[in-house]
């Protein structure tokens, strides 16, 4: 089934006394204008934290950030998630640095393909923020879909039927799909690409591999807004079932998740600042800038164990 904007769709800004929200779609994002996110006021951050939750993604224009700047900011949402990919740069083990140069020729870019952040583990981050330094001329582009609308949306038999059910969130596939795709580079991919051909993987790896079990619909701890949690990249079986049994539903709701519809999208600009909720939507980036380099950094906030 593919949607278009009804009734149902709620994406208008609140009012606000200390910031500005411009909405970028009507399913999900905006615009938040008239801060300086290094200096803010408490009126500001809690206006802001509203509209993060409101709209599952927000994002700053013209915010020229240190790395110590983006670990304060981030700080305020709470303490910084495990990075399942990353060791930081130096002096600043949390900000993760994503950066993929003009001469790296990878089929494969980080952060492609329909995901939530790091579902396989046990406790998910909860929020990502991510910097802009340096982007392509074009392309680059971020992608994000609101895993609330969607569930919204479905039918309430349907919602009936999967509100038990639990998703098998694994490494596996993506590593596949790294091993065939990625040049060695020293990059969080590339790392990742260096284990190709290995006799025995690190044990963090395998845990990896191994993965968690989360709800397919998961109810958010601040709104309580339900939502689906599920992804085509790391989603890769439903606990209890076959995988003929399983791979049906998870390629419906993947297909019906991620429809133009319940979508939004972000052409990045240098000094950008962006937030979204895991728990509230899945993204994707695009690999379609080669021979040009993009530097982005990114932190993440600890998150809870879905329920």
């Amino acid at each position: 089934m593919r949607l278009h904007p009804t009734g149902q769709f709620d994406n208008h800004a609140a009012h606000y006394r200390h910031i500005e929200a411009k909405p970028l779609a009507a399913a999900l994002g905006a615009e938040i204008s008239g801060v300086d996110a290094a200096r803010l006021t408490d009126a500001q951050f809690e206006e802001i934290r509203h509209a993060l939750f409101r709209h599952k993604m927000i994002y700053f224009r013209g915010q020229k950030l240190t790395h110590a700047d983006h670990e304060r900011f981030s700080l305020r949402f709470g303490p910084f998630a495990e990075d399942a990919y990353t060791q930081g740069v130096p002096g600043h083990r949390d900000v993760h640095p994503l950066i993929k140069e003009a001469s790296d020729a990878s089929k494969m870019v980080f952060g492609e393909g329909w995901h939530t952040d790091s579902p396989f583990l046990p406790e998910p981050p909860s929020i990502t923020i991510l910097r802009s330094v340096q982007v392509p001329p074009f392309g680059g582009d971020t992608m994000w879909a609101s895993s609330a609308l969607a569930y919204a949306m479905l039918s309430e038999t349907y919602r009936r039927l999967i509100q038990d059910l639990r998703v098998r969130f694994s490494l596996r596939d993506v590593l596949a799909a790294v091993h065939e795709s990625v040049e060695l580079s020293d990059s969080p991919i590339g790392r990742l690409a260096a284990t190709r051909g290995a006799e025995r993987l690190s044990a963090d790896l395998l845990r990896k591999i191994d993965g968690s079990a989360h709800p397919m619909v998961r109810t958010h701890p601040v709104t309580g807004e339900k939502a689906l949690y599920v992804d085509p990249s790391y989603g890769i079986g439903i606990e209890g079932m076959l995988p003929e049994e399983s791979q049906p539903i998870l390629r419906y709701l993947t297909d019906h998740l991620t429809q133009p519809a319940f979508t939004c999208r972000l052409r990045w600009e240098a000094d950008m600042l962006t937030l979204w909720d895991n728990r509230l939507c899945v993204h994707q980036a695009y690999n379609d800038y080669q021979g040009h380099r993009r530097e982005l950094y990114r932190t993440t906030v600890v998150g809870e164990k879905p329920a």
